[in-house]
């Protein structure tokens, strides 16, 4: 079989079919086995796709991703990517999509396109449409393509889980303070509580009270997803709110480490150990081992206590003494 012939530069890795006629190929280059068709009236240059490295939840978001940019050059004035298909090219953190107790590929979820007001719809098998409300929308530019902002995005979600609502709205207004080790302090959070509430009050939305529930759990100081639900878990189960990442000094201020939920005066920890954790595993060790010998009370979590939350609750309420 002849090579294909090579694509002019200016299409880019995924475009309409029209911009490539406008460009001089002829209905033959466009059924090329080089070219793929994931959607109507779109081609994408054929390229192998390795997520090997990557966890679940980082592999589904990145196949979100790949497909958002491929039907992106499809979107017409008036329309931009939204809802989870946002948040994934914003890189925000996903509730994993499941069947049958296996993470769905993310490539075969649909990709969210809104319309601002009350221009048409899309129709695309594929994509998932919606109208979006212009008193709470504002989009930004990602690569070229409208996406909802932050914000914007997050307001759209209320079918999810509060929680998960929770997990976003964390990682959204995040504020990166200074201290031992702590990464990009001074950097800004990607958007703030005010300017969440600001697009789930005085309008109509679906989900209107789990996102409103979720705001008055939203805070700046967790680092991780994982970490929010577990904060989640323990408030609406009626406990006391613990301190996110705290830094914890001995008694002769000897830094002894900084700890992902805290009870200060009780001198008690709580750590959920993720996947990240397997590279730090050693370092982790010590750290908890030395935070122990100074006289505190942790708790470690993994996924699979996690999963038996009332004895995770039982732990936390019998180190508090309650």
């Amino acid at each position: 079989m002849r090579t294909p012939r090579p694509l002019p530069r200016q299409l880019g890795s995924s475009f309409t079919v029209q911009d490539a006629r406008d460009a001089g190929l002829n209905g033959g280059r466009l059924r090329r086995p080089d070219l793929e068709a994931p959607f109507h009236g779109i081609r994408t240059r054929s390229a192998p796709v390795d997520h090997s490295a990557r966890d679940v939840f980082e592999r589904q978001a990145a196949e979100r991703r790949i497909q958002a940019f491929r039907y992106a050059p499809r979107l017409k004035p008036g329309q931009f990517l939204s809802h989870e298909t946002a948040v994934s090219v914003l890189g925000g953190p996903l509730p994993l999509v499941t069947a049958d107790r296996a993470a769905v590929d993310g490539m075969t979820l649909p990709v969210h396109v809104s319309t601002l007001g009350a221009g048409p719809l899309v129709r695309a098998t594929g994509v998932q449409a919606h109208r979006a409300d212009p008193r709470t929308t504002r989009m930004i530019e990602v690569e070229g393509f409208l996406v909802a902002d932050h914000a914007t995005a997050w307001g759209q979600l209320g079918s999810w889980g509060v929680p998960d609502l929770v997990a976003l709205g964390d990682h959204l207004c995040r504020v990166w303070r200074p201290g031992p080790g702590r990464p990009d302090a001074g950097r800004p959070p990607l958007t703030t509580v005010a300017d969440l509430a600001s697009r789930v009050y005085g309008v109509r939305r679906h989900g209107i009270r789990r996102l409103r529930e979720a705001i008055e759990l939203i805070r700046e100081d967790s680092w991780s997803p994982r970490e929010s639900k577990l904060r989640c878990l323990i408030v609406r189960a009626g406990l006391p709110e613990p301190t996110l990442n705290q830094d914890v000094y001995d008694e002769h201020g000897r830094f002894l480490g900084c700890f992902d939920l805290v009870y200060l005066a009780k001198k008690i920890a709580i750590e959920y150990h993720g996947l990240v954790h397997a590279t730090t595993y050693a370092a982790d060790v010590e750290r908890i081992a030395a935070l122990r010998a100074a006289g505190w009370t942790v708790i470690e979590v993994t996924s699979a206590l996690f999963a038996r939350r009332d004895e995770l609750l039982t732990r936390i309420r019998r180190a508090l003494g309650l």
